[in-house]
């Protein structure tokens, strides 16, 4: 029993990696036209389906949202009962079906072609009702679905949510979308906090320990417990940066002297500290004490102190 699902399972694989790769001879210059129809709309486009094809819609204009090219999703049943409101002269609108004969399609297409806007037909039967009143056709025709009737849509819904993200990657080159478009969208994530937060967003909500150079030890070994930060700054007069002493300074020191009554933080101040600027990207933080191992930078901007960042703060932000 555990081969044949085995079996099962690696043929519904190949079934749908078979789809995917047919699908490679439907990109042309027909399918140039619509992204370039799409991308020099002025309104958005508009994305329709019913069943499995409607759920697939609902992905595509997720994604299309995220990466720059306006999206609304529409779903073919409510359609005709009020839905179609939301479309505007200046919208692009694009069917999502298999068989392009469903009901609810064939009742939706001569209203949107009446509204005189440009009609897309995201469609696998090129024989259908859709394929042939639509302005512009995508054609996702699968040789079979990957379920063993043929039946339940599997390589078909596979082959559309792909041709969906061929749409959205090609518009995102032509709409120059970059790193900080993506941070603007996705200001939530941890992969936008990863474009867009940088080293003063965190450093500023830290403590920010330092001593002056003629700091007794235990002024020292105070400022250092009562920050928490594992470090603490040696800085003159003028917050300009001399140097720093990690808990770490204070253990080796403590290895190698016996009399610390008149050990002062000059004394023991590490020159010459990484730093980072606070206009930096956090994520360049991380790699910079993955490089150097250790656990916190110091923050300076033209020699002066500005603060502390720590491993912690890019763990807690989702960074690492």
């Amino acid at each position: 029993m555990n081969k044949n699902i085995q079996a099962l399972a690696l043929q519904t694989i190949d079934t749908e990696a078979a789809a995917l790769i047919g699908l490679k001879a439907f990109i042309n210059a027909d399918f140039e036209k619509i992204i370039q129809t799409i991308h020099s709309a002025k309104g958005r486009l508009i994305v329709s389906g019913i069943g499995k094809s409607a759920i697939v819609a609902q992905k595509i204009v997720a994604t299309l949202n995220s990466t720059g090219t306006p999206a609304l999703f529409m779903h073919a049943a409510d359609a005709i009962h009020g839905d179609l409101g939301m479309i505007t002269a200046d919208d692009v609108v694009m069917l999502i079906s298999k068989s392009g004969e469903s009901p609810e399609i064939k009742v939706l297409i001569p209203l949107i072609t009446n509204f005189g806007n440009i009609l897309i037909g995201m469609v696998g039967n090129m024989d259908s009702y859709l394929a042939k009143e639509a302005n512009l056709v995508i054609n996702t025709t699968v040789e079979k679905e990957a379920c063993p009737n043929n039946l339940a849509p599997t390589s078909s819904t596979t082959a559309q949510m792909v041709m969906g993200d061929v749409l959205a990657v090609c518009l995102m080159e032509l709409n120059q979308f970059n790193n900080r478009d993506f941070a603007k969208f996705h200001p939530g994530g941890n992969l936008g906090k990863r474009l867009y937060l940088r080293v003063e967003d965190l450093a500023t909500a830290n403590e920010k320990p330092w001593v002056l150079p003629t700091a007794s030890l235990k002024a020292v070994i105070v400022e250092i417990t009562q920050n928490r930060m594992g470090v603490t700054a040696v800085v003159d007069a003028n917050m300009q940066l001399q140097g720093i002493i990690t808990d770490g300074d204070l253990r080796r020191m403590l290895e190698k002297t016996s009399d610390i009554s008149a050990i002062i933080a000059n004394d023991i101040c590490s020159i010459n500290p990484i730093t980072i600027t606070p206009q930096a990207m956090a994520v360049e933080a991380l790699e910079m004490l993955k490089k150097h191992d250790i656990s916190q930078l110091v923050v300076a901007e033209n020699g002066v102190y500005k603060g502390i960042i720590h491993l912690h703060d890019l763990i807690r932000e989702g960074i690492v």
